[in-house]
Order: structure tokens, then C-alpha cells, then sequence
């Protein structure tokens, strides 16, 4: 048997999948941050009409997800498998907008990494010679994040410097077996690291060396250096967790140049957007990727680039227990 894995955690693909298309459905704040006009569609409120919060990320997810279909051509009946996830229990969002999408859905929860492992499994499929053609997609909403995992808005909590704001938007992307677009290449799939950090709204600090550990991993197992990239993004660290990944790995002997950035760091203007450390969610380096990413991947600005997810494991139920925090990190490499 030939496996396609090499190194520790890495696998190659023999048949690159192509995204075919993206499409990004952003909430207003983020409408109005330095990305807003790489965003597909921009909602002017965070309820858009519809009757909570809930219903509203669904629909938002459902949007981004016909978008994506109809932009790439194919035909529903050409669409092998959906992979969708979110923040929320039972992954709700998710699951209503496979309710109304009709497609074979299989379900993925990997926390804020969900679209970086999405592609990753998507990828798999279409390799394996499983699909032909499958539609990803994942969302998050500040509102539905703020009353699952902390407090309801309307408490007025105050929020630590470390604290991160949950990115209210759904970005999907179609993956193919054949066509024109960017090539998935590789996936680099993380492990569960735990250091003892338990507070939530810390979660950059959390996630750091989980991510740190998959980066370290996927250079090693090809043997490239950060230079062999034109950006390598995490998923959404923040200022602190980016800092902090930044010396994980300069004390690893990697030392990280200018492309070596972060979604939650890029979605946000500091100085006019009060969101402390930065964006986070599931849709955090979704509606980044679809957008911003992918468009300048297509233009030949970037030739390869290195998407890493990262995802906070924790539930409201073990964070109440006194749990600390599991992380993870997966990587996917894109290339024009």
C-alpha cells in the first residue's frame, strides 16, 4: 500500500483538489474593518430579519453556502458531500442549514480550526476518489458565541485585554476533483495539546502551542523553511497568541518572517474597532480565506500559502468544572 502520509503528521495529495469557488458573508462590524471590501456580501445588522441570533448565523451559513455553489457552475446534483461545522452545541447552524441544502452532510467540530480541517477532509475525499465535488462551509456569530460561551451582551461583562471578539460570518468554498483554481496540496492534521491554561478569555495563550506544534510539524515533515511560503496564517490567535506562537517556535530554532500572520489580527482595525486581542470564531479564518486569501492567490500574489486553523476545545460545561483548555491546530497548504 502506498500511503500518502509522510513525516509525522502530514499527507500529500496525488490528485491536488481544486477550490473551484469561495464565497464570504460578513456581519456588519466586520463589513466595516480593513477586509470589508474582499467580503462577497456584508449584512447590514447581525439579525438581518430573522428572529434570533441563532436563525440568523444559520441563514448566514446557508447564504454563503448557495453562494459558493452557484459561483463555481456545478449543478446541485453534481455536489458529492457537505461539510459544514460551528461553534454552537450540537453544531445547530450547521446542521439546520443541511436541512435546507439537501446534500449528504457530514458534520465536523473542530472549534474555531473547523474550516481548515474541513478542507483537509474535503481534500481526503476528493484524493481517495470518495467525491467529486464537495462544498464546505462554517460560521459564527458574536452573539450566539457570547450567550453559549460566556454571558449575554446585554449583561454588560467586562471583557479582559486578552479577550477576543467572536466574528459574526459563514465562508464556504467548493472543492473539485478537476477544473481551474487554486490546488489544495497537502493537510497537516494536529494534535491535542493541553499546558493547563483555563482561562476563557485567554484563549490565544491556549491555542498557541497546539498551533506552534503543527507548524513545527508540517516544516519539518517537508523539510521547508517559513520562506518557502508566501503567508503562513493562523486561524485566529489574536495579538497575544500570535506573539506568543512566534516565540514557541523562535525557541524551536524556526524563526518567523513577515508573512507569519493571523485572521483575527488581519479582520479588525485595532484603532478604531474595540476588539482587544483580536477576532476569533469559526468564521474567523473562513470569511479571511474566502476572501482576501483566495482573491490574491488568484491574482498570483501569493503562490503558496499555509492556512492553519486553530481550535479552542473546551465547552461551557467543562470550563464551569474548573477543565483547563485542549487545543488544536490543523494545517492546509494552498497553492496557486
Amino acid at each position: 500500500m502506498n500511503l500518502k502520509r509522510i513525516g509525522n503528521q502530514t499527507v500529500t495529495f496525488e490528485n491536488p483538489p481544486v477550490i473551484l469557488s469561495s464565497y464570504s458573508v460578513a456581519g456588519p462590524k466586520e463589513g466595516q474593518g480593513p477586509l470589508g471590501k474582499t467580503f462577497s456580501k456584508v449584512w447590514p445588522d447581525t439579525i438581518n430579519g430573522n428572529k434570533s441570533w441563532e436563525v440568523a448565523e444559520s441563514k448566514m451559513l446557508e447564504e454563503a453556502l448557495q453562494g459558493a455553489l452557484k459561483q463555481s457552475n456545478l449543478q446541485q446534483s453534481e455536489i458529492d458531500f457537505m461539510l459544514a461545522g460551528d461553534l454552537l452545541n450540537q453544531i445547530i447552524s450547521s446542521n439546520f442549514a443541511a436541512r435546507t441544502m439537501g446534500f449528504p452532510f457530514i458534520g465536523i467540530f473542530g472549534a474555531c480550526s473547523t474550516m481548515a480541517l474541513s478542507m483537509a477532509i474535503g481534500s481526503m475525499l476528493i484524493d481517495g476518489q470518495f467525491a467529486r465535488n464537495v462544498l464546505v462551509g462554517v460560521s459564527s456569530h458574536h452573539d450566539t458565541a457570547e450567550r453559549q460561551f460566556r454571558l449575554p451582551t446585554e449583561h454588560g461583562s467586562q471583557r479582559p485585554m486578552s479577550a477576543q471578539w467572536t466574528v459574526t460570518g459563514a465562508g464556504s468554498v467548493v472543492l473539485a476533483q478537476s477544473g481551474k483554481g487554486p490546488r489544495i496540496t497537502a493537510a497537516t492534521i494536529g494534535r491535542v495539546l493541553d499546558y493547563g491554561e483555563k482561562d476563557v478569555n485567554n484563549m490565544g495563550a491556549a491555542m498557541a502551542p497546539a498551533v506552534s506544534d503543527t507548524i513545527l510539524n508540517h516544516l519539518q515533515d517537508f523539510n521547508r523553511k517559513p520562506a518557502d511560503y508566501d503567508l503562513i496564517v493562523t486561524g485566529d490567535l489574536g495579538n497575544v497568541g500570535l506573539q506568543l506562537s512566534k516565540e514557541i517556535l523562535k525557541r524551536s530554532g524556526i524563526e518567523m518572517a513577515n508573512q507569519f500572520n493571523d485572521c483575527g489580527v488581519l479582520i479588525f482595525d485595532p484603532a478604531s474597532q474595540d476588539v482587544h486581542s483580536g477576532g476569533s470564531g469559526c468564521a474567523c479564518s473562513s470569511i479571511v480565506f474566502a476572501g482576501d486569501i483566495m482573491q490574491k492567490l488568484i491574482s498570483g500574489q501569493y503562490q503558496r500559502v499555509l492556512l492553519v486553523g486553530s481550535g479552542s476545545l473546551h465547552s461551557p460545561t467543562s470550563a464551569l468544572q474548573g477543565e483547563s483548555i485542549p487545543c488544536i491546530g490543523h494545517a492546509v497548504v494552498i497553492e496557486a
